[in-house]
């Protein structure tokens, strides 16, 4: 599978493959560690506690950091409920056990924003998640976002003792970015990995668009407009690596499922926030998504790598959840660790800011 070619032509040094691989490539793991947001959240334990243990045996076994996209709104309503709620508390004490032991194996804890868990509640037996009109910042107005920004930093800051330098918005709503500018300028947030360049998406509660981003583009600096090089700019963007998949992946990622789905079946227990027409369109067009180590995309990080370190592109970020691994991602992942661990650099942002 082959980049388009309106990205590459003569104009375009990126056309020139470059076969000696100069530069060592940065390959930074990451994963949203966060419940589901549709009907059903999940439990902590499967689409957290269970699959992350699985993820950190990889850290360990094979000496490279990871980092872990802590969604900070859910460990603050878990926090507010665990004294009314037996069962939260231990899913609290679990979370906070866990982040310790990332700490401890030298993986990065940062900040990953939802804002939906403003409006969420316990009801004694399950989570109300209220996404409508407040699943990404932009639904709230700017005083009220900068606040909730605020509020979930000091809380993982406190949780952890980890001075928190990246951050990765809920749902890629990362824009507009000049509403958190200031706020993220105060606490030093000087690192952003949400983008992942061509993608795009819209829908009834979330939408961004990174097509003014040139897939395959290096780190680079920005200000206000995080799709706006800036070379003078505070924040420094790290984009999430992107491909562009052909509609044959999303049959066979769908095939796969149905046909074996001990292999493939989410290890977590929860249920998506529904995308109208998403399905039809990656079923019948080719389209930009992020590299990621969730289920059946796992098997392309072999090829994704290579291509990337081909272009002697910088850095390789893989987006992962817990939540979304499988049997077969957790098996491909470890796969991709070991033969690629001595062609590149497993790092942390911290590699990337310094």
């Amino acid at each position: 599978m082959k980049p388009p070619s309106q990205f590459f032509n003569s104009q375009n040094p990126l056309s020139i493959v470059n076969l000696d691989y100069l530069r060592i490539m940065q390959v930074i793991l990451t994963f949203d560690y966060e419940l589901f947001f549709g009907t059903a959240t999940g439990s902590v334990q499967k689409c957290m506690i269970e699959p992350t243990n699985r993820l950190l045996e990889l850290s360990r076994k094979f000496q490279i950091p990871m980092v872990f996209f802590v969604d900070v709104g859910f460990l603050i309503k878990l926090y507010e409920f665990k004294d009314q709620f037996p069962s939260l508390e231990t899913d609290f004490n679990q979370i906070a056990a866990q982040l310790l032991e990332m700490k401890a194996l030298d993986c990065e804890v940062q900040l990953h924003i939802h804002p939906h868990w403003e409006k969420s509640s316990y009801d004694g037996e399950k989570w109300v998640v209220v996404t409508d009109g407040a699943y990404k910042l932009a639904d709230f107005p700017d005083l009220e976002a900068e606040r909730i920004v605020r509020k979930y930093h000091g809380f993982l800051t406190g949780l952890t003792g980890t001075k928190i330098t990246t951050y990765r918005a809920g749902g890629w709503c990362i824009q507009p970015f000049s509403q958190i500018e200031e706020v993220f300028r105060e606490l030093e947030i000087v690192c952003d990995s949400t983008v992942f360049p061509g993608g795009k998406f819209e829908s009834e509660h979330y939408q961004f668009d990174f097509t003014k981003i040139r897939p395959f583009t290096n780190p680079y600096r920005f200000q206000s407009d995080v799709v706006k090089e800036d070379p003078a700019g505070y924040f420094l963007e790290v984009p999430i690596a992107s491909w562009e998949f052909h509609p044959l992946f999303y049959w066979r990622l769908y095939i796969l499922g149905r046909l074996n789905p001990k292999a493939h079946k989410m290890i977590g227990d929860g249920s998506f926030l529904a995308q109208p027409g998403r399905k039809k369109t990656v079923l019948l067009n080719k389209t930009w998504n992020h590299v990621s180590s969730d289920g059946y995309y796992a098997s392309m990080l072999h090829k994704q790598a290579t291509y990337y370190r081909s272009l002697n592109a910088k850095t390789f970020v893989v987006i992962g959840h817990p939540k979304g691994m499988t049997q077969y991602s957790l098996r491909r992942l470890e796969s991709f660790i070991a033969d690629t661990k001595r062609q590149v650099e497993f790092v942390n942002y911290s590699a990337c800011i310094s």
